[in-house]
C-alpha cells in the first residue's frame, strides 16, 4: 500500500508519500508546499491542489490520509484551515483516492506513544521509524506521522480492529 498523507495549512502544507508494499514502511517523498504570505489565499488553494495532483500522478498512491479537524479558537483560522483542507481533499477525490482521517492525539500516540507529544518528538520518531538521514521540517514530519498512523490502522483493520474514518 502506498499512502499520500497531508497536514493541510494555507501557507505550509506538509506532504508525505509512504510505501509499505514490502512490509516495512519506507518514505518515498516528503516535503512542504510553501505559499508566501504575499500570495492571495485563493491562489494558495490552487497551488496546494495543483502540487498534490502532480504528486498523485507522479507517485500513484492508493489512498490519502489527513489529520482530522482540530478545535481552534478563531473562526477565521478555522475557515482558512478548512479551505486548505478542502483543496487537498479535492485533489485526492478528483484522482479517485479514498480519503481517511485520524484525530491528532491518535497520530501522536501511534507515532510517539504519547498523545500529547510535541512536534520535535514527532519529527524525531518519524526519522527513527523510517530510517531517514535528516529530520524533516515540522509540517512534513506531521504528514509522515499521519502516513504511518494510516498504515498501522489498516493493519489493525485487517485484523478486525478499529481503522481510520473514511471521508
Amino acid at each position: 500500500m502506498r499512502v499520500l498523507a497531508i497536514d493541510s495549512s494555507l501557507r505550509n502544507t506538509g506532504v508525505a508519500i509512504v510505501d509499505a508494499n514490502n512490509g516495512k514502511p519506507r518514505s518515498i517523498y516528503f516535503g512542504t508546499i510553501h505559499n508566501a504570505s504575499s500570495v492571495r489565499p485563493s491562489s494558495c488553494l490552487v497551488a496546494i491542489r495543483d502540487r498534490l495532483v502532480q504528486l498523485i500522478r507522479e507517485h500513484e498512491p492508493d489512498c490519502c490520509a489527513f489529520e482530522a479537524v482540530i478545535y481552534v479558537q478563531s473562526h477565521k483560522t478555522a475557515i482558512v484551515l478548512g479551505a486548505a483542507r478542502g483543496a487537498a481533499i479535492l485533489a485526492a477525490a478528483e484522482n479517485g483516492l479514498p480519503v481517511f482521517e485520524y484525530p491528532p492525539r491518535r497520530i501522536k500516540q501511534s507515532t510517539v506513544g504519547r498523545g500529547a507529544a510535541g512536534k520535535n518528538q514527532v519529527a524525531f520518531m518519524v526519522r527513527a521509524l523510517l530510517g531517514l538521514t535528516e529530520t524533516p521540517e515540522a509540517d512534513a514530519a506531521d504528514a509522515l506521522a499521519i502516513a504511518l498512523t494510516h498504515l498501522r490502522a489498516q493493519e489493525a483493520a485487517a485484523l478486525g480492529l478499529s481503522g481510520g474514518t473514511q471521508i
